[in-house]
C-alpha cells in the first residue's frame, strides 16, 4: 500500500489516506484548484446573473426532459442531506467493516469540510440565482459528490498500491466524474450556474487532500505516541 501500514494478526488495521507516493502531485492540485476558486469567486463576485460562458452551457443543459430530468433529480439528492447521510452511512459502514477507522474518518471529514468550506465562501462571493436569498458560488451539492468521490479514490489508490501517475489519475478521474455529474444536474435544475459547479468541483480538490494528509498526521502521531 502507498502509506503507512499497521498488520496486527495478519490484517490491516491502519493505513495513510492519502498515498505517499501521491502527495506531491495531489499538493500541486489542490493549490490550483484553489486558485480556480479565488479567481472564479473574485470574477463573479457580487452578481445575480449568468456570465456568458454559463448562459451557453446553461441553455443547453437547463430544462431537460424525462428521462434526464428524472435523472438530474436523483443526482441532486444525492447531496441533499438525505441522500448525502446514505451514501456516508454505507461508506463508513464498509470502512469500519474492512477494519479501517482512518478511511472512516476521511470519508466523513472531507465532505464535511468540502460542505463547510462552500458555505463559508458563498457570503465571500455574494452571488445570487433565483433570488437574492440564494447563494450560489460555490456549489455544496457539487462539493459534495465530488469530494466523496475523491475520498473513494484515495482509499483505491491505497488499498491497490498505485503509483504516483495511476493514483493521481485515478483520483482526478473520479473526482471529475462526480463533479460532472453533479455539475450538470445543478445547471439543469437549474439550481446553479455552470461556473458555481466548478468551483464546488474544486473547492473539494483543495480540501479533501489538505484533510487527508491531516488526518495521517493525526493518526499516525496518536499512534507514537502510544508507543
Amino acid at each position: 500500500m502507498g502509506g503507512t501500514v499497521t498488520v496486527t494478526d495478519g490484517k490491516v488495521t491502519a493505513a495513510a489516506v492519502l498515498p505517499v507516493a501521491m502527495r506531491g502531485r495531489l499538493a500541486v492540485v489542490a493549490v490550483l484548484a484553489g486558485l480556480v476558486v479565488v479567481l472564479l469567486g473574485v470574477r463573479y463576485a457580487g452578481d445575480a446573473g449568468p456570465g456568458r460562458t454559463d448562459a451557453r452551457i446553461g441553455a443547453a443543459a437547463y430544462g431537460v426532459g424525462a428521462p434526464w430530468w428524472d435523472i438530474a433529480n436523483a443526482t441532486d439528492f444525492l447531496g441533499d442531506p438525505g441522500g448525502a447521510l446514505l451514501l456516508l452511512t454505507a461508506g463508513v459502514v464498509a470502512c469500519l467493516r474492512a477494519r479501517r477507522p482512518r478511511a472512516a474518518v476521511l470519508l466523513l471529514a472531507g465532505p464535511a469540510l468540502a460542505v463547510g468550506a462552500t458555505r463559508l465562501l458563498k457570503p465571500l462571493a455574494a452571488r445570487t440565482i433565483n433570488g437574492d436569498d440564494n447563494l450560489a458560488f460555490p456549489s455544496g451539492h457539487t462539493a459534495f459528490l465530488t469530494a466523496f468521490a475523491l475520498a473513494l479514490a484515495l482509499l483505491a489508490a491505497g488499498r491497490f498500491g498505485l503509483g504516483p501517475t495511476s493514483g493521481t489519475a485515478l483520483a482526478l478521474a473520479a473526482a471529475s466524474a462526480a463533479g460532472a455529474l453533479m455539475g450538470w444536474a445543478q445547471v439543469a435544475t437549474g439550481a446553479h450556474y455552470p461556473t458555481d459547479t466548478v468551483g464546488g468541483c474544486c473547492t473539494a480538490l483543495a480540501v479533501v487532500p489538505a484533510a487527508a494528509w491531516v488526518i495521517d498526521r493525526a493518526a499516525d502521531s496518536r499512534r507514537q505516541h502510544m508507543r
